[in-house]
């Protein structure tokens, strides 16, 4: 599966952004799917993750309450909702998709990623 991630971008503080992943092929609906992000100088950290099916999701704790991951199988798109945005949310942002992993170590297959900057 190929990933493409879209939707970064500079917005303040407190802002909302949606994020975007498309994905090629056909069996984009039996993959997990997650989020990770890399900020600058630091190692790339896990951020969010969903089921094949959509039933199962799991954040890590700094974006609980504030980011929602969801997934249209039949547009072969994954999304990430983020809400009040932080400083410390600025980062590139990932796309990953595993026909096994779960929840968030050892994915095969990365999308580019797509950067975010929240200014104050």
């Amino acid at each position: 599966v190929q990933l493409q991630a879209s939707g970064g971008g500079l917005v303040q503080a407190g802002d909302s952004l949606r994020l975007s992943c498309a994905a090629s092929g056909r069996t984009f609906s039996t993959y997990n799917m997650g989020w990770f992000r890399q900020a600058p100088g630091e190692e790339r950290e896990f951020v969010a993750a969903i089921s094949w099916r959509g039933g199962s999701t799991y954040y890590a704790d700094s974006v609980k309450g504030r980011f929602t991951i969801s997934r249209d199988n039949a547009k072969n798109t994954l999304y990430l909702q983020m809400g009040s945005l932080k400083l410390e949310d600025t980062a590139v942002y990932y796309c990953a998709a595993d026909p096994r992993i779960w929840p968030k170590v050892g994915y095969k297959y990365w999308g580019q990623g797509t950067l975010v900057t929240v200014s104050s």
